[in-house]
């Protein structure tokens, strides 16, 4: 695409826009990962995931398209070498109960589900589990096994390399996600090894939720050497010793909601620094579920968290008024493949587009650079009432420093961060 035909952003600073795709007219998209010059991206409404060859990042190119099994979510994915992971989950936002979507993030997910107690659950029409693929040639991704779990299904992962997966998983017996390990030794036979789950989660095991009116489940894990840092949305910041998988138990466990609005969604760690960054994901249009922030966490005691700051809210413009989400969606994680930075942090802020935070003074976190994409030109979100609406998703940086970000209904957007 001709830089004259690209895009023109709402807002810029130090972010130049070089390239844009519609990614083959699938432009919704929600996790995002590039390998070998391939981003790949999962689908939020048009089911299953594409791969947009990046080699050339100012004439980014659809090459394939794989579809989701039926009534499946494929949003969420990890890649690294040659391998990719994609998670297999009930399609939540073509469900009747959660064309509101305020039904999906409140209460127990895994009693409106159908999880919570399985034994009256309606059939089961989706399928739940974990794909892996084989992607020496990132353009023809080639699956080689398939992982079955009994329940909702898998929301979000994390993969780096070696034996290890993690992922957050909605099984049958649970009020919602819990943490699982998973031992990839062996990628063409993937096996579960480990769970954790936060007391009153596990239903058929005769617990109850001290809560059920909130989204006390876990969005997903980072993880450090032997310690998971999980976000677990309304119940916050959880903690996890890992060391033997297939038994993790709590280090701690860390709650700030209520007061804030709770929806924590990841906790990345900066072990070279003793930092953790926690973003609390905004769920709910014109902020109706508050003001979310992104945290910096002294962690230097693991089992003694303390906020110390949290990032600047963008206000060059009236975002709440601007409407759909306002706030924190996701935070670059560090990904060995591209850029690592204990220093400056890429997060999406949905309706306020991609921002940047340079956190060298971790009291003082000061925003550096921002790019605001303009509203989609299309809704790919077919619930009803939803606004035609800027609300950037995912964001990936590689080690030259080039951003790469998509959204909900509006594309692949590739920048340069003028640092």
């Amino acid at each position: 695409m001709a830089s004259q035909d690209l895009p023109k952003p709402d807002y810029a600073k130090n972010m130049k826009l070089i390239g844009y795709s519609d990614q083959g007219g699938r432009p919704d998209g929600v996790q995002l990962m590039v390998n070998k010059g391939f981003a790949i991206t999962g689908h939020m409404f048009s089911k299953g995931f594409s791969v947009i060859d990046v080699r050339d990042p100012r004439n980014p190119k659809p090459v394939n398209y794989v579809p989701a099994p039926k009534n499946t979510w494929n949003i969420h994915l990890q890649t690294h070498g040659d391998l990719l992971l994609v998670i297999n989950a009930k399609d939540m936002f073509a469900s009747v109960e959660f064309q509101d979507e305020k039904q999906y993030y409140k209460g127990a997910l895994g009693k409106k589900v159908g999880t919570a107690d399985a034994s009256s659950a309606p059939p089961r029409d989706w399928t739940a589990g974990l794909a892996v693929y084989d992607i020496s040639n990132p353009a023809e991704p080639r699956k080689i096994s398939f992982m079955p779990v009994e329940g909702g299904g898998i929301h979000r992962l994390w993969y780096v390399g070696g034996r290890w997966a993690y992922a957050s998983v909605l099984l049958d017996g649970f009020t919602d996600y819990i943490f699982m390990t998973i031992d990839m030794a062996d990628p063409s036979n993937p096996k579960e090894a480990g769970r954790y789950w936060l007391p009153g989660m596990h239903a058929a095991g005769g617990e109850t939720l001290s809560d059920a009116s909130q989204r006390g489940g876990l969005h997903h894990p980072i993880v450090h050497g032997d310690t998971a840092y999980c976000a677990w949305r309304d119940a916050g910041l959880v903690v996890l010793d890992i060391a033997d998988r297939s038994a993790p138990s709590l280090i701690t466990h860390r709650n700030w909601s209520p007061p804030y609005g709770g929806g924590t969604h990841n906790a990345l760690p900066l072990p070279d620094r003793d930092l953790l960054v926690v973003a609390d994901e905004a769920v709910l249009d014109n902020c109706e579920d508050g003001i979310k922030y992104i945290w910096m966490f002294d962690i230097r005691d693991k089992s003694n968290p303390v906020s110390i700051s949290t990032f600047p809210t963008p206000d060059e413009t009236d975002y709440v008024a601007k409407g759909a989400h306002f706030g924190p969606h996701n935070i670059y994680e560090n990904r060995p493949d591209g850029m690592i930075s204990s220093d400056t942090i890429f997060s999406t802020y949905q309706n306020a587009g991609i921002r940047v935070t340079d956190i060298s003074n971790a009291y003082r976190p000061e925003e550096v650079a921002a790019f605001v994409p303009p509203a989609p030109n299309r809704l790919m979100d077919k619930r009803p009432n939803r606004p035609q609406v800027i609300q950037s998703c995912d964001v990936w940086v590689s080690a030259e420093g080039l951003v790469y970000s998509n959204d909900y209904n509006g594309g692949l957007y590739i920048l340069e961060y003028n640092n």
